[in-house]
């Protein structure tokens, strides 16, 4: 239970960031379909559930009309070159101090 409460959030904020307008007309629809089917108001069910139908078929109907785009390869931006222009810093050694006698 614990891991669909985690999941349903994060869904649906997904969902409503990616299609807003679709997303708020198949809750008000799946609502009006729960509060007409609860209390035996037919006609609200069968709005709620059109309005709901309707705006899947109109989302998938929007998904088919986008094409895909050619996939292009990626440009890699390097940040640092590949070798460096500077010439090598000598390696540091520690002196080592001679006991007190």
């Amino acid at each position: 239970m614990n891991a669909v409460n985690a999941v349903l959030p994060r869904f649906l904020k997904s969902a409503y960031r990616k299609e807003p307008l679709i997303s708020v007309l198949i809750t008000m629809g799946v609502v009006d379909a729960l509060i007409g089917g609860f209390d035996d108001e037919w006609s609200l069910f069968a709005f709620g559930l059109g309005t709901a139908g309707v705006t899947l078929l109109l989302k998938l109907w929007l998904r088919q009309q986008r094409r895909p785009l050619p996939a292009e390869e990626p440009v890699v931006q390097h940040y640092l070159p590949s070798r460096s222009s500077s010439p090598t810093l000598p390696m540091l050694t520690i002196a080592k101090k001679k006991p007190p006698q």
